[in-house]
């Protein structure tokens, strides 16, 4: 039986999920590119789903690590106090 969409999303950088053929609409500007990315990784406008696939999986895998990044226990401790003076300072150098 076919995969839930949590449970692709989950395994993403596995490939383990069933491809499903589909239609989107995309606008001129982003089918031109992905033909032009298809043609420069594959030399053939016949991989424009695996194009599509690959960028896909990339944006989702990084927007994953940024929000990892985000809920991640943080390294370094400063106070509220401490970043305005640092930031405060950072501002004179940009100024000066």
């Amino acid at each position: 039986m076919g995969e839930t969409l949590s449970e692709c999303l989950s395994i993403l950088s596995l490939g383990d999920c069933m491809s499903r053929r589909t239609t989107i609409l995309l606008d001129d500007d982003v089918y031109e590119r992905l033909v032009r990315e298809s043609l420069r990784r594959y030399k053939t406008t016949r991989a424009m789903s695996k194009v599509a696939n690959e960028l896909l999986k990339s944006a989702i895998r990084g927007e994953t690590d940024i929000l990892n990044l985000i809920f991640s226990e943080k390294i370094a401790r400063t106070s509220a106090r401490e970043f305005e003076e640092f930031r405060r300072k950072l501002s004179e150098r940009f100024e000066s």
